[in-house]
Parts: C-alpha cells; structure tokens; sequence
C-alpha cells in the first residue's frame, strides 16, 4: 500500500466526510482535484486516472496534486489527534501552547496561569521534554512583574535538565537492548540475557535508582519477556519478574499517575505466569489488570483485547474450552477499525488452535480469515509467530485429511524457514516436522513403538515444556491414543506440574 493510500486507510466514514469539509474549506480555487483523486483513490479505480491529467504530459501536475493531498491528510490527521486526545499529557502540552500564546498577546496573569498547571501536570507525568519547554518559555518572560521568582525558576530548569538527560540514557539503553533483542531473534546471535543488561547498565552509566520508575520497569519487563518468548523458556527471566512484583507492591499508591505502564507490567507478569503453568496467579494478575483498566476508558480499548485473550488461554489451558472459545468469540465481534490488527489477529490465530486441538473443523474456516502475507505476519508479528501460523496450518489440514494440501504446505515451509531456523539453532522444529512429515507419508507410523518413542523423548527435551510448544506435540501424540488432542495437551500439563511440585 503506498503512503497515501495508508494514509486514508486510517480514516472512517466519519472522519473522512470531515476531512471532505476540511479540503473545501482549504480550497481558494473552483479547479482544485484534490477532492476528485480522493474520490479515485477511495474506490480504487485507477482506470479513471487519466480523467484528472494526461498520463504523458501531466505526470508531474498529478504527483504534485498526491503529494499536497498528502501534506493536507496529515495537518488534519494532527489536528485530529491534537483535539481528540484525552491524556494529561496533551492537556498540558494545550495549556503550554495557550501561555504562550496569552504571554505574546500580553495577557500575562493568565498566561502564566496556564503555564503553572501545565508544569503541575508535565512534572506529575514526568514529561521532561516538555517542562523544558515551558520553564524555557517562563525564563523567556521571567522580567515581567507578574513572574516568579528568577532564581527559583532557574534551579527547576537545571533540575529537569538533569532529569532529560537521565531519561535519555535510558531511553538509549532501551534502544540498545532492542537493537540486541533483534540481533538474537533474526540473526540467532547467541546471548545471556542477564549479562546482556548489566553491560547495557555499565555502558550507559545508569544507576540501579535510576531503574526503579515505572517507564524503566516496563521497558525491561518488555525485552525480557520478548527474549523469553525467543528462547521459549520464561524460567530465564524469573529474577526479573521477582524484582516486578517487589516494585509494583512497593508503588501501590502510584497507579494512577502511571496507568499505561502499570497495566503493561500486569500483562507481562500475567503472560509470564500463563506460560509458566501458574494459571491461578495469572488470573489473579488479570483480575487486578480489569480494575485498572477500568479506571480510563482509553486504556481499556487499548488493552481489552490483550485481556481477552490471555483470559481465554487460562481458561483454555484448564479445561473450560468451551468457555475460552466464546471470549475469542465475542471479542473478534466487537474489535472496531481502530483495534491493532496485531491483536486481532492473535486471537484469530488462538481461536483457530482452540477448535483444532478440540477436532472443530471451523479452524479451516478460522485459518483462511488470517490472510495477511507471510512477510506481514514476520515483520508485524514476529518470526516465532509466523512459523507457528505455518506449522498450525500444516497440521490442521493433515488432521482433516487434506493430506496433499499439508504436503504442499510443509514443503513450502521447508523452502522458506529451513535457512532461518537453522541459523538460530532452531533445529527441533525441523525435527517436529520431520515426525509430522514421516505421519503424512505413512500414517500407521504412529503404532510403532520407535516412532512413539522418538516423539516421547522430543517431547522430554529441555525447553519443550512451553504450553504452545505442548499443543504442537499433542497432535502428534493424539494420532496413536484415539483422543483429541485437546484432551492429550491437558494431560501433559498436568503431569508437567506434578514434576514441578
């Protein structure tokens, strides 16, 4: 999709009947095409290009006319987000634009006014970059009588000039971190986590203070988890989701102030504990993730669909299945435009391994809704994912007998992840694929006391313990013991968690 068209995309009905008035308005001549190219590109119809300007002689007049359509799509975009959004953060950044336009005018006392709110706000969000700003724009107008005083308004400026700079390290050392986290995820560079962040922490020259915030927290509970998610082992991030539970216990009285970041960690800390088998914790952590959500209307669009679907997963993964597939159910009927389609699309995904762990064939019907392209789904979901998709559908087919149609797709997926997978030492998939291909190609493979054995011990292997990784393995296992696989993914859960106990 070009950028225009992306651009529009963003749009409903609404806003795009309001960004129709907002090109008229903009308009000073009666010949303007912009609102003729909108229409083309809004039903596609290229044929009818030619209607605008001449292909040969015009072909710069028509880029022109893209690129203002563009440029006026975005000032509208920004006055949208500028007037629609709700957060403290934007009311303060509205009341900074205010002072300053009330202190050029000369309308001092308020201007000033508006400037100490805005401060009380940035400074409770700690929104350094614009305090900056403002404590700039209240030293610019420090000489009139009615400012505070000079040297007080000084010592804040250097003050929060200390606290961007502690920001930006480690705003620095999360990049960092991210830029490792892809290293590890795409080029299978191999990396101990804990030593990784205690050089990151070194090279930055951060201090374990400086850590302790919400924002820091979050950040690295996010690289863990994403690193833990790679290594499909969430027992190598387990000191940091101890030292989460002690900060989170500690802040209880900053919820509020901190809403977006809270809720983030309660999602970790609920994922973390979803795929470590503690199904009751989890839940617990999603009943206190619900209340805070609850709390801004903003965040529970943001995040509902996150907790649906690690709600539906406990559910899932202790027996009330039935349960689980009407929360994805209902949560696919009311995703809106705005939802991420990442979101929608784990659930799509998650849905569709609920009906075929449990013999529904309406997860062919739910594989073929994920119709994105495998790049889209390795760029936006992840490479893991993107596999997972694939392996899902090789299984789901073979298990409805569409035994060449899985064939097709398992060669497919050899072509495509074969070079990748053994570049990141990911050679148990291939092996998993080995076990379903020798299925495939003999099915009465599954009645032979080696090939049982074979799948047994993979499945006793170090790090296959993982509750996706579990369902994968059920499948094959289910073949040979006459139940579905839902009922055999159970079964390994709970012999797993007498092993742990």
């Amino acid at each position: 999709m070009d950028p225009l068209s992306a651009l529009i995309s963003l749009l409903d009905t609404n806003d795009k009947k309001l960004f129709r008035q907002f090109l008229k308005r903009k308009n000073k001549r009666n010949d303007v095409k912009n609102l003729q190219l909108l229409d083309l590109i809004e039903t596609d119809d290229i044929s009818r290009l030619d209607q605008l300007y001449h292909p040969e002689k015009n072909k710069d007049a028509y880029h022109s006319l893209r690129k203002r359509l563009q440029d006026s799509l975005l000032v509208f975009l920004s006055q949208k987000a500028f007037e629609s959004n709700q957060s403290d953060t934007y009311d303060a950044l509205r009341l900074v634009v205010v002072g300053r336009f009330l202190l050029e005018n000369d309308v001092v006392k308020v201007g000033f006014k508006c400037l100490d709110k805005a401060e009380r706000l940035a400074e409770h969000l700690e929104q350094f970059n614009l305090l900056n700003e403002l404590l700039l724009l209240k030293l610019q107008y420090a000489h009139l009588p009615e400012a505070e005083d000079f040297e007080g308004l000084t010592a804040r400026f250097l003050h929060n000039q200390s606290d961007m700079q502690r920001e930006a390290k480690l705003n620095m050392a999360y990049a960092f971190l991210r830029h490792e986290l892809q290293q590890i995820h795409l080029g299978g560079k191999v990396v101990n986590l804990n030593t990784l962040m205690l050089t990151t922490i070194r090279k930055y020259k951060i201090s374990v203070q400086d850590l302790m915030t919400y924002k820091s927290v979050y950040q690295i509970l996010f690289i863990a988890n994403e690193y833990a998610a790679i290594q499909h082992n969430y027992g190598l991030i387990e000191r940091y989701i101890d030292r989460t539970h002690q900060f989170i216990q500690r802040q209880a009285n900053q919820k509020k102030a901190y809403l977006f970041y809270h809720i983030s960690i309660l999602y970790f800390l609920s994922n973390f504990h979803l795929r470590q088998k503690d199904f009751a914790k989890s839940t617990a952590i999603l009943k206190e993730m619900i209340d805070l959500m609850t709390l801004d209307s903003r965040y529970h669009a943001v995040f509902y669909l996150r907790y649906q679907l690690l709600s539906a997963l406990n559910l899932f993964f202790t027996g009330f299945a039935d349960r689980a597939v009407v929360i994805l159910r209902e949560s696919l009927s009311v995703s809106k435009p705005s939802s991420k389609p990442e979101d929608i699309e784990d659930i799509r995904i998650c849905l569709a391994m609920f009906l075929a762990l449990c013999d529904n064939r309406e997860s062919l019907k739910q594989l073929t809704l994920l119709t994105r392209t495998d790049t889209w789904y390795e760029k936006k979901m992840g490479m893991l994912w993107a596999i997972r998709k694939n392996l899902m559908e090789i299984l789901v087919q073979a298990q409805f007998s569409n035994i060449e149609l899985a064939m097709s797709r398992l060669a497919s997926f050899r072509r495509r992840y074969r070079k990748y997978l053994l570049k990141t030492s990911e050679e148990r998939v291939l092996m998993f694929l080995s076990l379903v291909e020798r299925y495939l190609l003999k099915p009465d493979i599954v009645f032979e006391t080696s090939y049982q054995k074979k799948v047994l011990n993979f499945q006793g292997e170090t790090g296959n313990s993982d509750i996706f990784i579990l369902s994968f393995i059920s499948w094959l296992i289910a073949q040979w013991k006459k139940k579905n696989a839902y009922q055999v993914v159970l079964q390994l859960i709970q012999d797993d968690s007498q092993l742990q106990e």
